[in-house]
C-alpha cells in the first residue's frame, strides 16, 4: 500500500517549516559526538569519582576495557503506582546488562508526581511545568558523560514527554523508554463513573466513594484508562522508541520480565559501543513524529498529548503545530474504544489485539511512514508484531491477528469512526482541541449560553445550586499555562456528566487541560490565545450564544462583530501563592502557548540557539 497523499504532504511540509531548527539540531547533536562529553574523554580524576562505588569487575570493564555503559535515568517512587515497581528494575538491568558483557549505573532521578492524587488539588498547579523539571533532570543525570546508552524508566502523564525532551538534548546517546506495565483491572469503569456521579448528586456518601475509588486503584502499576500515561506508551511506541508490544504488558509478570531483559540486551546492541548504534536524533525524525500524531489519532488518546507531541519535536529541532494534527485527523479513522471513549480497558484491549494490531492496520492502509527508523532492528514492521514468551524464557514475535473483540478494536476498513478521534475547532474564540471519540453523534453540536467561570471550584458549586441544570456552555478562563501553570480541570467531568445524563446540552470551553479522561462531555480545551494574555474567551459574558461544532470544526461566539469587537477582555485572577506554586512564577512569566508545546524551558531554549546559531552550526564553541 502507497503512503496516504495527505499523510505524505503533511511529513513534507514538516520537514520543510523544521529546516533550520531541525538542521541546527542534527548539527549540535553531531558535535556533542564528536567534541562534547564522553567517557573517553574524562581524566583520571573524573573517572575514579564517577567509578568510585562500582564494584571491581564493573570497574575493569568501566576505566580500561571501554564496555558500553548504560545510564538509567529513573523516575521511581513508591506512592505513584506506575513507578513503584521502577524501585526494582536498575538492580535488573545490571544483571541483564552484564549478560551481554555491559555495565549499568543509575545516571540520575527525576521527580514523578500522579495526577491522580493531585487532581482538583492545589499541587496539580505544579504538574505541567513538572515536565520541564523532570527534562532538566535528566540532562542534569546525563552530563556525567559515562553513558553509551540511555535508559529511561517512566510512565505517567508529564513524565514521558519531560523524559524525552531531556534525553533528547543528548541525542548523540541511543535512548529506550522501558514501561512497567498496567495493573490488574478493578472495578468496571461504568461502575466506577455510576458511584461517582452518585457522589455528585449526594446520594451516596464519601466511605462508598472511597471503597469504590480504591477498588479502581488498587495495585502497583499503570492506571488501567487510556488517559495520558497509557497514551504515553503508544506514543513511544509509534516514535519506535520501546521494544515493539512492550507497552501493555501486566505488570510483575514473568513476559514483562523477560520484556525488560530483552530491552536491555537491544539497548546494548543499538548503544555507541554496540554492534549496531542508532542514536536517538536520528530515530526522532520528521517521519516518527508524524507516525506518533497518526497513533494519537487513531487511538483516541489524551488530548494532552497536542502539547506533548509538539514539545518532544521541538526538542529534536521539529516544528508541528495543530494544522498537522487537524490534517492528518481528516484522513486518520478512529480504530479504538477503550475507556473514557468506551468501556473496556487496556488490559482488555491488549488481550484482543493491541497496538500491534493498530500498527498493522495503519500500515496496511498506507498511514504510516513504515521507513521510519526505530530501535527495533527491522524497523516499523516488528512493531505489527505480537510479543510472547518463548519456550527458553525469552521474548518471542508473530505478526499481529485482526481483532478478536469489534466492540473494541476494529480495523481500518471497518472503523469506529472514519476520523481521527482528536479534532481542531476554531472560530472566534480562538483555537482548541476537541476530543470526538467518546462524544456521542447527538451532541457533537451544542448551541447554548454560555456561562463564564475562573475556577473549576466555582463550577461544581454552581452545579451543586441547580445553576447548572439547563443548557449550557461552561466558560472556565484563567486556566493556561501563562494564567495558573495549566492544571487538569478533570474533576469537572462528574458534575457536569450528571447534567449531560438528565438530558441537557452541556459543552466545556477552556483555555485549561483535561487529560485523557474528558469523557462523554463535549470539551474544547487547550483554547488558544488563553485568557491570560487577553484571548479571546476572556470576551465571553454570561448569556452569549456559544456554538462547538465538531461536525464543522467551529468554535464560536455568535455575537455581533461590531459588539465582539469593542469589548474590553476580561483579566483572569491570578493564581495565589501556596503549595509551591510560587516557585513556578518563572515558568508561568515565560511559557509559550498550549500549541507550541507550553514548555517556557524550550522557548528560552530555542531563543537562545536562535542567537547563537551561526556558531552552532560552525561548531564554534560557546
Amino acid at each position: 500500500m502507497s503512503l496516504n497523499s495527505v499523510v505524505e504532504s503533511v511529513t513534507s511540509r514538516i520537514i520543510e517549516r523544521s529546516k533550520t531548527s531541525r538542521r541546527r539540531y542534527l548539527t549540535l547533536m553531531e558535535r556533542n559526538r564528536e567534541k562534547g562529553a564522553d567517557r573517553s574523554r574524562l581524566t583520571c580524576g573524573n573517572l575514579a569519582h564517577a567509578v568510585a562505588a562500582s564494584s571491581a569487575a564493573d570497574k575493569q570493564e568501566l576505566v580500561f576495557e571501554q564496555r558500553p555503559n548504560l545510564g538509567i535515568i529513573t523516575t521511581y517512587n513508591d506512592m505513584l503506582s506506575a513507578h513503584e515497581p521502577y524501585g526494582r528494575y536498575p538492580e535488573q538491568m545490571k544483571v541483564f546488562a552484564r549478560e551481554v558483557g555491559a555495565t549499568a549505573q543509575v545516571a540520575g532521578g527525576a521527580p514523578a508526581m500522579c495526577d491522580g492524587v493531585t487532581q482538583g488539588q492545589e499541587g496539580m498547579d505544579l504538574s505541567l511545568f513538572s515536565r520541564d523539571v523532570i527534562a532538566q533532570s535528566t540532562a542534569v543525570g546525563l552530563s556525567h558523560a559515562m553513558y553509551d546508552g540511555v535508559a529511561l524508566l517512566g510512565i505517567c502523564d508529564k513524565i514521558v514527554p519531560g523524559l524525552l525532551m531531556g534525553a533528547l538534548r543528548f541525542g548523540h546517546l541511543p535512548g529506550m523508554l522501558i514501561p512497567s506495565g498496567p495493573m490488574t483491572s478493578g472495578l468496571p469503569n461504568k461502575e466506577k463513573v455510576r458511584v461517582r456521579q452518585l457522589y455528585v448528586q449526594g446520594k451516596i456518601g464519601k466511605d462508598e466513594l472511597m471503597k469504590a475509588e480504591m477498588a479502581s486503584y488498587h495495585s502497583e502499576g499503570t492506571c488501567t484508562f487510556y488517559g495520558t500515561a497509557n497514551t504515553n506508551q503508544m506514543m513511544a511506541e509509534f516514535l519506535g522508541l520501546m521494544m515493539p508490544d512492550s507497552s501493555f504488558i501486566p505488570v510483575d509478570t514473568p513476559l514483562r520480565q523477560a520484556m525488560t531483559r530483552a530491552s536491555v540486551h537491544r539497548l546494548v546492541e543499538i548503544s555507541n559501543k554496540g554492534k549496531n548504534p542508532r542514536p536517538m536524533a536520528e530515530v526522532v525524525n520528521e517521519k516518527a513524529i508524524v507516525n506518533a500524531i497518526v497513533g494519537l489519532m487513531a487511538t483516541g488518546g489524551s488530548t494532552n498529548h497536542t502539547i506533548h507531541i509538539p514539545a518532544v519535536a521541538r526538542a529534536a529541532g521539529i516544528i508541528v503545530n495543530w494544522e498537522d494534527f487537524s490534517e492528518l485527523s481528516a484522513v486518520v479513522p478512529t480504530l479504538c474504544k477503550v475507556y473514557p471513549s468506551g468501556p473496556s480497558d487496556v488490559n482488555k484491549f491488549n488481550e484482543v489485539g493491541g497496538l500491534p494490531t493498530v500498527i498493522s492496520e495503519l500500515a496496511g492502509a498506507g498511514l504510516l511512514h513504515r521507513d521510519a527508523p526505530t530501535i527495533s532492528e527491522n524497523g516499523l514492521d516488528d512493531y505489527a508484531k505480537r510479543a510472547l514468551m518463548g519456550n527458553d524464557k525469552n521474548v518471542v514475535y508473530t505478526p499481529a491477528k485482526p481483532s478478536s473483540d469489534l466492540e473494541i478494536l476494529r480495523g481500518a476498513k471497518e472503523p469506529f469512526h472514519p476520523v481521527g478521534g482528536i479534532q481542531l475547532l476554531q472560530g472566534n474564540l480562538g483555537r482548541g482541541v476537541y476530543k470526538s471519540s467518546a462524544v456521542a453523534d447527538n451532541l457533537l453540536t451544542i448551541e447554548a449560553p454560555a456561562r463564564v467561570f475562573q475556577s473549576q471550584t466555582a463550577v461544581k458549586e454552581a452545579q451543586k445550586a441547580g445553576e447548572l441544570h439547563r443548557d449550557v456552555v461552561v466558560i472556565v478562563i484563567g486556566q493556561g499555562p501563562r494564567g495558573n501553570g495549566m492544571p487538569e480541570l478533570h474533576n469537572l467531568i462528574p458534575s457536569l456528566g450528571v447534567e449531560l445524563d438528565q438530558g441537557f446540552k452541556i459543552a466545556l470551553v477552556t483555555d485549561g487541560r483535561l487529560s485523557g479522561a474528558s469523557g462523554k462531555v463535549p470539551a474544547v480545551v487547550h483554547v488558544g490565545p488563553e485568557a491570560q494574555v487577553g484571548g479571546p474567551l476572556a470576551k465571553v459574558r454570561d448569556g452569549d450564544v456559544i456554538r462547538v461544532c465538531a461536525r464543522t470544526g467551529k468554535l464560536e461566539a455568535l455575537v455581533d462583530e461590531k459588539e465582539w469587537a469593542a469589548r474590553t477582555p476580561t483579566k483572569p485572577h491570578r493564581a495565589t501563592a501556596g503549595t509551591g506554586r510560587e516557585l513556578f512564577a518563572l515558568m508561568r512569566e515565560a511559557a509559550p502557548s498550549a500549541e507550541e508545546g507550553a514548555s517556557p524551558m524550550l522557548f528560552m531554549m530555542d531563543r537562545e540557539l536562535e542567537e547563537i546559531g551561526d556558531d552552532v552550526e560552525k561548531g564554534t564553541e560557546v
